[in-house]
């Protein structure tokens, strides 16, 4: 039985020029008890679609029913959670969560309420935490405050808007086994909207994605028993067949070619000598132990005496070697990186790039960070002439200006690389940021969590934007992360990192897979859960800080 249903609806907003499309033709029903997913890119429409089920906004045409009654407006039968925590700031954990048992229970005694209130903050598991206030509370922490709000409406329905996206992976795993918990104890009703397929496929019984023209896209069926266990799915041949399925679906109707290949790179060569436009430009350089890391420590001074952060990082990188770095938070990976951009000073040990001690920032080592760092106010265009300008101080302005416009059509902003840095979305952004580093021609590429305040789908499509002009350079680079499938997809050697303070390599893995790679086609090779499962096996031991008394021998040389 269907307990919420679109019938033909449309949702636009603005009118005549200013007329944008939303959602298109949605025909939906969600049947009582059961747990949806709808997946799709950012900008797809998929907040607007719950927030017609949360009554938040009307359809433009066609209508929305819960139990067939026409949905008018917000209540309390259908329960809420955003992806922003929304809080009381000047109310405890306990307060949140009362305001809302306040409001649908108002004829209940204040010890009836107070019992409802500790029920559902120890359901989230914050009964240690109840008289702290949202500012004492972490991330994942303020989102159960929420998850426990909507739960204590007694919706009959719970409508979930990325609740999970602003967390970091361990604790978007955690949450989302809760809310599944939930789900099963209570057996709600549940619509989630998310990014991400591997939660999708988790949590669902039925995944729906959202196409980017506003419209439903395929229906892909869960078969897979539960409980579903995270650790177990790298091995489950029903998991890796949906994986690869729904993951080609959103590849081929989200991610369509958007760079086109009207420039030639000119024949112009940078201060620190590494022509990208000519194909034996790089004859002069070193081949093998290009890039090497030797004995590599950082030590800080504290009030308790020196903090050796990373310790005896030994590395040695050949020269077009692409290399992933991955590890917990806290590992030092970032520091590692910022020492070889130069920007951090080393303790002990030595790095050395095509044979030179590495001594302060130079632009032969380009970096991408997480936030791009772009001048708002100037064009993309002007953001990457820049660097440029300083780097080609021999080439013409119009060679210039071509290497600018090379770069910036490869990334896929062709037609956006006259825009002010200021009106362009994040992932455009970070198109610019990349385009900026490889327009450097740099020795060294330098990535530290570049697409990491991005969503999923965007990290993929900028991922393959990546692949496809680092396979045109072949610059030597690093890449930190946290994400395992960007690590392998991205990698000739991941390089696991133990857990600080005094981490250093724990294990080194060599990812023989076919270039140039795509993520459809790695999904489909036999060899690719194997390379997951032993990067994953090497986290989960190091997992919540530990710091196991044995750990594999730690290769030095390139292989």
């Amino acid at each position: 039985m269907s307990i919420l249903k679109f019938d033909n609806v449309s949702k636009s907003f603005g009118e005549g020029t200013h007329k944008t499309n939303v959602l298109k033709d949605i025909d939906l029903e969600v049947a009582e008890g059961e747990f949806l997913v709808i997946l799709g890119f950012s900008g797809t429409g998929k907040t607007t679609l719950i927030n017609l089920m949360a009554g938040l906004e009307r359809p433009t045409t066609g209508s929305v029913t819960f139990k067939d009654a026409p949905i008018t407006g917000p209540g309390p039968e259908r329960g809420v959670i955003f992806q922003s925590y929304s809080l009381m700031p000047w109310l405890t954990v306990s307060g949140n969560v009362g305001l809302a048992v306040e409001t649908v229970f108002p004829g209940l005694s204040k010890a009836e309420k107070a019992e409802k209130v500790a029920h559902y903050v120890d359901m989230v598991g914050l009964s240690h935490a109840a008289s702290r206030r949202p500012a004492e509370l972490s991330g994942g922490m303020r989102q159960r405050v929420n998850v426990a709000r909507a739960l204590a409406m007694n919706p009959e329905m719970l409508l979930l808007d990325e609740p999970l996206s602003a967390l970091d992976a361990l604790t978007r795993a955690n949450l989302a086994d809760e809310i599944e918990h939930i789900w099963e104890a209570d057996k709600k009703t549940c619509v989630l909207i998310t990014n991400d397929v591997d939660e999708a496929i988790i949590l669902a019984d039925r995944i729906i994605a959202l196409n980017p023209d506003g419209t439903l896209g395929e229906e892909f069926i869960v078969s897979i028993p539960r409980p579903r266990e995270r650790s177990a799915m790298n091995a489950d041949d029903t998991f890796k067949r949906l994986r690869a399925n729904v993951t080609k679906y959103l590849m081929d109707v989200g991610i369509e070619a958007k760079v086109e290949g009207t420039r030639e790179l000119p024949d112009v060569t940078p201060i620190h000598g590494v022509p990208t436009a000519v194909q034996d430009a790089q004859k002069g350089l070193i081949g093998s132990r290009f890039l090497d890391f030797s004995q590599l420590h950082k030590v800080y001074p504290t009030p308790k005496g020196p903090l050796t952060v990373v310790e005896d990082f030994d590395l040695k990188i050949d020269r077009g070697e692409f290399i992933s770095l991955i590890g917990h938070s806290g590992c030092g990976k970032s520091t590692v990186l910022t020492m070889a951009a130069g920007l951090n000073e080393i303790s002990k040990g030595a790095i050395k790039l095509d044979g030179r001690h590495v001594e302060g920032a130079d632009p032969e080592r380009a970096v991408v960070f997480q936030s791009p760092n772009l001048f708002p106010w100037l064009t993309a265009k002007e953001n990457v002439a820049i660097g440029v300008d300083k780097v080609y101080p021999k080439a013409s302005q119009a060679e210039r200006q071509d290497v600018v416009e090379y770069y910036l059509e490869r990334v896929g902003l062709a037609e956006a690389m006259d825009k002010p840095a200021v009106d362009l979305s994040n992932g455009m952004k970070q198109r610019a940021g990349i385009a900026r580093a490889f327009a450097l021609s740099p020795k060294l590429l330098l990535l530290d969590e570049p697409f990491g305040m991005l969503d999923s789908l965007t990290r993929w499509e900028l991922q393959e934007v990546l692949m496809e002009v680092w396979s045109r350079t072949k610059v030597t680079a690093i890449c930190v992360t946290h994400d395992v499938d960007e690590a392998i997809l991205l990698a000739d050697r991941v390089v696991m990192m133990t857990n600080g303070p005094q981490a250093t390599i724990g294990k080194i893995t060599k990812v023989d897979l076919p270039r140039p790679r795509t993520r459809k086609v790695l999904l489909e090779h036999p060899d690719y859960y194997a390379y997951r499962q032993e990067v994953l096996d090497f986290l989960e031991e190091y997992e919540h800080g530990a710091k196991p008394k044995t750990s594999a021998p730690k290769p030095i040389a390139a292989e």
